[in-house]
């Protein structure tokens, strides 16, 4: 399975997130691997990683078009993630959200 990308100011919020995402998708019998990274890592990141999907944090949303251009001709899928779904930290929608980006 691909990396599933989340994109944050600083890289520290999303961190709960991405345990979270872990654990529903250990419920679901998935080997995933799930990470948080700030925006000014993504370039690095997005070449050495084999990126299934990213998704951005609220704090990011804003610089959604820079990431689109920076993604443009990768067939990564990019969404913003659920503010509701990311206010309570709902793990297991977000993986849901990113699971269906990537079919």
């Amino acid at each position: 399975m691909k990396s599933i990308m989340l994109v944050c100011a600083a890289g520290m919020s999303t961190s709960l997130l991405v345990t979270k995402m872990q654990k529903a998708a250990e419920d679901k019998g998935l080997d995933a691997d799930i990470f948080a990274i700030s925006a000014s890592e993504f370039e690095d990141i997005l070449e050495k990683k084999d990126v299934g999907v990213v998704l951005l944090g609220p704090q990011v949303k804003f610089k959604q078009k820079q990431f689109e251009e920076k993604l443009e001709g990768t067939n990564i899928p990019l969404d913003s993630i659920n503010m509701q779904h990311y206010g309570t930290m709902n793990g297991e929608k977000v993986l849901e959200s990113a699971l269906e980006l990537m079919n």
